[in-house]
C-alpha cells in the first residue's frame, strides 16, 4: 500500500562494519511513527569483503521490505585509529551504494547536527539521545542496539530539517547550473569575438 502525498518513509543509517544500525520512520506531517529499528551485523572472523557483502545484502532486504523514500546517514567522523576509519568508510560506502541502487536520495548529517536536532544540545551523551528518541516517538523502551537508536535519531533529524536541506540543495543546484551557463556564455562570447577579429583581419589583408 503506497504512501499518501503527505507521508514519507525515511530510513536512518548508522554506518559500521561490525554493526550497521538502521531505523525506518514514517513521517505524516509533524507526526513520526517508528516502523522498524534494527541492525545488520557481521562476524569479526569474516574477511572484510564478505562483511561488506553481508552489510549490503542486509540493507537491501530492509529497503525492499519498507521501501523508504529518503535516507539520512551519519557523516564519517575521524577517529585516531586510521584502520577503523577506513573500514567504517567502506561500510558507509556500501550503505550509500545500496540506497543509490534503489534510487533513494541520501542526506548526510554530522553527529553534532543529529544530537542538536533530537536533544537541543550538540554535546549530548548517547543515553540522553536514546531517552529523547524514546520519549519523542512514544516508545515503551529504549531502542537497542545503540547503533539502531543512533540510526533512528538520524532519521528524526532529517524528518525535522530535511525540507530545509532539500531547499538548500535545490538552491545550490540552481547556482551551479547558473555558473555553468555563465561560463558557457562567456566562452561563446569569446569565440564570437575571436571569430569577428579573424574576419576583420582577413578583410584588411584583402584590401
Amino acid at each position: 500500500m503506497g504512501n499518501t502525498p503527505e507521508t514519507v518513509k525515511i530510513i536512518g543509517i548508522d554506518p559500521g562494519y561490525a554493526i550497521m544500525g538502521y531505523g525506518v520512520l514514517e513521517k505524516d506531517g509533524s507526526k513520526l511513527r517508528l516502523l522498524k529499528a534494527g541492525a545488520v551485523t557481521t562476524d569479526k572472523d569474516m574477511p572484510m569483503d564478505f562483511r561488506l557483502k553481508t552489510l549490503y545484502a542486509g540493507l537491501m532486504d530492509v529497503i525492499a521490505e519498507y521501501k523508504p523514500e529518503e535516507v539520512a546517514i551519519e557523516e564519517l567522523y575521524f577517529n585516531t585509529n586510521a584502520k577503523t576509519v577506513i573500514f567504517v568508510g567502506e561500510a558507509r560506502g556500501v550503505a550509500v551504494l545500496a540506497c543509490a541502487n534503489n534510487n533513494i536520495p541520501v542526506f548526510e548529517y554530522t553527529p553534532l547536527q543529529i544530537k542538536t536536532s533530537v536533544t537541543g544540545h550538540g554535546r549530548a551523551e548517547k543515553m540522553q539521545v536514546q531517552q529523547m528518541v524514546k520519549m519523542l516517538l512514544g516508545l515503551d523502551e529504549i531502542i537497542k542496539p545503540d547503533d539502531a537508536a543512533d540510526a533512528v535519531a538520524a532519521a528524526m533529524c532529517h524528518a525535522k530539517s530535511g525540507e530545509a536541506v532539500k531547499r538548500m540543495q535545490q538552491v545550490n543546484s540552481k547556482l551551479k547550473a547558473a555558473s555553468v551557463a555563465s561560463k558557457t556564455n562567456n566562452r561563446l562570447q569569446k569565440a564570437i569575438l575571436e571569430s569577428n577579429k579573424e574576419m576583420r583581419e582577413k578583410l584588411k589583408n584583402k584590401k
